[in-house]
């Protein structure tokens, strides 16, 4: 037997939409296992510049440290470390000698980490007087 036909669709109107128009499912090729994933590619990591920081003080790095450090708020060993370009285990023992000397104020002592800050006019006199 031959089935009825049915009338044809009537087509929208270019301002209006179809009610209950659904859109048509995307078909997925027959025997498409997702093909070979491409590799990627290793990315060429960040580059650091080497730091060429000093091991021991030349004249004008400790002229440096005793005028420049001694006003610094924040004083750690890898501020030093960055700002006079020296190793951290130089400035480790510049702040010991800034200290024993009474020019800087410690704040904490840590087995990893110094702090250290600029002594005050009021803790100078009473050391002084």
């Amino acid at each position: 037997k031959l089935l009825p036909l049915e009338p044809p669709k009537k087509a929208a109107k270019p301002g209006k939409e179809v009610k209950g128009g659904k859109a048509p499912a995307k078909q997925r090729k027959e025997g498409g296992g997702g093909g070979k994933a491409k590799k990627k590619k290793w990315s060429k990591g960040k580059v650091r510049d080497k730091l060429n920081n000093m091991v021991l003080f030349d004249p004008a790095t400790y002229e440096k440290l005793y005028k420049e450090v001694t006003n610094y708020k924040l004083i750690t060993p890898s501020v030093l470390s960055e700002r006079l370009k020296i190793r951290v285990s130089l400035a480790k023992a510049a702040l010991r000698e800034l200290h024993s000397k009474g020019l800087i104020k410690q704040v904490v002592k840590h087995s990893s980490q110094l702090v250290y800050t600029r002594t005050t006019k009021e803790q100078e006199e009473a050391a002084e007087g």
